[in-house]
């Protein structure tokens, strides 16, 4: 289901919450991906997550109030560079990695010092 070079530590420790969210929110991170697309913001969506409260991007789904494990924030590639998350140099690398959006979810997992970026495909309809 997740891609092929995800972190080993993701799978043990985040997938199966990561999973049993994604089941309930991928039409709502699916259409928001979209909009961001459409609307000419970025082609390079992206949704990071978090337990706790967190400074990159807005909140998109509070965990508290969907009965979610993790807090949905939302955002684009542009402040990961402004941020340097993603140095300017490795831009090109990052857009060549990203899998295409109308099929797969980019989320930035963040627990702490872990952090990682995940493909999740979306269901198929």
């Amino acid at each position: 289901m997740i891609s092929d070079f995800n972190d080993p530590e993701l799978s043990g420790k985040y997938l199966g919450t990561i999973t049993s969210d994604f089941v309930k929110i991928s039409d709502l991170l699916k259409e928001a991906s979209y909009q961001i697309r459409t609307r000419g913001f970025s082609d390079f969506p992206i949704f990071p997550i978090s337990k706790e409260t967190q400074p990159i991007g807005k909140i998109f789904l509070g965990r508290v109030e969907k009965d979610l494990d993790w807090n949905y924030f939302i955002t684009y590639v542009d402040e990961f560079v402004q941020r340097t998350l993603i140095a300017e140099e490795a831009l090109d690398e990052f857009k060549k990695s990203y899998k295409d959006p109308d099929e797969f979810c980019c989320l930035f997992v963040m627990d702490g010092s872990f952090t990682s970026f995940v493909y999740i495909p979306y269901p198929n309809d």
